[in-house]
């Protein structure tokens, strides 16, 4: 059932949420550290761990990706706007950091286009001549 899958989904985002909370804590940030990549790697080692063992059914898997389509958008929005609400209150050199990032992020997009794709291979034909075999007269 769908539901299913939005149940694996729920509980990946709790346990990601619960790891990445308790890594801020360990580490001295009073911050969630990375919970909601961890609970996407969760998402993606288990959805296939279960899958493998027939435990996820193709409902359940429907389910799963539905939120994940929809989860994904939202998170990075989320972030983006921690990330601007930080640059702006860090001063100057986070505007100009963020800035840089992305004018050089948008100047690599030719050459990551460039290397993607695989330059034509010219095809070979072998003709290989035989030596016409006569027999002695």
């Amino acid at each position: 059932m769908i539901i299913y899958g939005v149940a694996f989904l729920a509980i990946c985002t709790l346990a990601g949420i619960f790891v990445g909370e308790l890594l801020g804590k360990l580490i001295g940030v009073p911050a969630n550290v990375g919970g909601v990549g961890i609970a996407m790697i969760l998402l993606i080692f288990l959805g296939s761990y279960l899958s493998k063992r027939g435990l996820l059914t193709g409902k359940s898997e429907q389910g799963v990706e539905f939120w994940s389509a929809i989860y994904i958008p939202i998170v990075v929005a989320m972030a983006a706007q921690q990330n601007v609400y930080g640059a702006l209150s860090g001063g100057p050199m986070a505007i100009i950091a963020g800035t840089l990032a992305v004018v050089l992020g948008f100047a690599l997009v030719p050459v990551l286009c460039r290397l993607g794709q695989q330059p034509p291979q010219a095809v070979e034909s072998k003709v290989v001549s035989q030596p016409l075999n006569k027999a002695p007269r």
